[in-house]
């Protein structure tokens, strides 16, 4: 009898009605295999939590079955976000993730990446901005032809597959939704200089303003890092302006959170005289009180994706890989939520 704390591949074939290679090619991510089979062995893993023996598929194939990850992102909600639904994915494909955070010092990160890759013969790596745009760590993996995904790049987006959402189209629309609302006061805090997302959600707002005929002072722009620490400097300056914003709009939602905090604490009600809006939908937007509006940025599919790319091989060759066959753009979507509200007196 199986050890009721620990199923067997025989178990997975046996229950699933399939044969033990059978359920090793789905587990392989064997392109032969038919949806209605895939499916229907994968119900049976995820069922019986199935975890496959790593060592002995190693020994059985050429693939290491470790992918590596490696972020510099300031925001805590969001890795642990990402990484959760990354490493939900790698146990229900059988892989493992080897998790690095990238260095200050650029050349301590590349010499992290090649001792990875040295040691755990990862099958592919998944690099998160700003690391996505790092040529540096970008040659390093090419010549040890390594495959790669990047989250959400903003250069060299022919060199590999890459995952993204249009954050200056959800970013004109947040801010085109607050302006609808009866605002014309709307300020915006900056994200992380070193991430292309930020650029992007910074001229989405600009033109959703533009495009409404609204002329937004400059005291009205804050620059932030994607750090509640920063949400908090950027509010206490936009706070105390003579001529207060109505709404404020920050590009993620640990800035988004901070500025609640401040403007709690000096006494100003959300949303009825200031209303706030966030970016990425992360655990925290529904943590803090009010919950944030924001725009649900597809973390977890992002995620999810990643790892399945990376374990299908489909990209170990790319030199007949078309450009627009790299690029994998994700929906967003609105959220709103308590933290804003129609503005009746701007």
């Amino acid at each position: 009898m199986a050890d009721p704390k620990r199923a067997r591949i025989q178990d997975v074939a046996e229950q699933a009605g399939v044969s033990m290679m059978t359920v090793s090619r789905v587990l392989n991510q064997d392109k032969k295999v038919s949806d209605k089979t895939r499916e229907k062995v994968m119900a049976v893993v995820e069922q019986l939590n199935y975890r496959p023996n790593v060592s002995a598929r190693r020994l059985a194939s050429t693939k290491s079955f470790f992918l590596g990850l490696l972020y510099d992102n300031p925001s805590d909600s969001y890795i642990s976000q990402f990484l959760l639904a990354a490493l939900k994915k790698c146990r229900a494909l059988g892989y493992h993730l080897v998790v690095d955070e990238a260095h200050s010092d650029i050349d301590k990160t590349i010499e992290s990446v090649k001792q990875l890759i040295d040691v755990t013969q990862v099958d592919g790596m998944i690099l998160l901005p700003p690391m996505c745009d790092n040529e540096q760590v970008l040659d390093v993996l090419t010549k040890a032809q390594v495959p790669f995904v990047r989250i959400t790049p903003d250069t060299k987006l022919n060199r590999s597959p890459y995952i993204c959402m249009d954050d200056y189209q959800a970013a004109f629309d947040v801010t085109e939704h607050l302006i609808n609302q009866g605002h014309s006061k709307i300020a915006h805090i900056i994200g992380d200089t070193k991430q292309g997302v930020s650029r992007l959600r910074y001229q989405g707002y600009l033109d959703a303003l533009r495009s409404n005929k609204i002329i937004t002072p400059p005291e009205y722009i804050e620059q932030g890092s994607f750090t509640y620490q920063s949400g908090m400097e950027a509010a206490i300056k936009l706070l105390s302006l003579d001529d207060k914003p109505t709404a404020i709009f920050a590009a993620n939602d640990d800035m988004a959170a901070a500025v609640i905090s401040i403007a709690q604490k000096q006494g100003i009600n959300i949303p009825s005289e200031l209303s706030v809006v966030g970016f990425d939908d992360t655990q925290l937007a529904t943590i803090v009180w009010p919950n944030i509006s924001t725009v649900k940025q597809p973390i977890n599919e992002m995620a999810e994706l990643a790892i399945t790319l990376l374990a299908s091989g489909q990209y170990n060759d790319l030199s007949n890989v078309k450009s627009l066959d790299l690029r994998h753009i994700l929906d967003f979507e609105l959220i709103e939520r308590e933290s804003s509200s129609t503005n009746k007196n701007n």
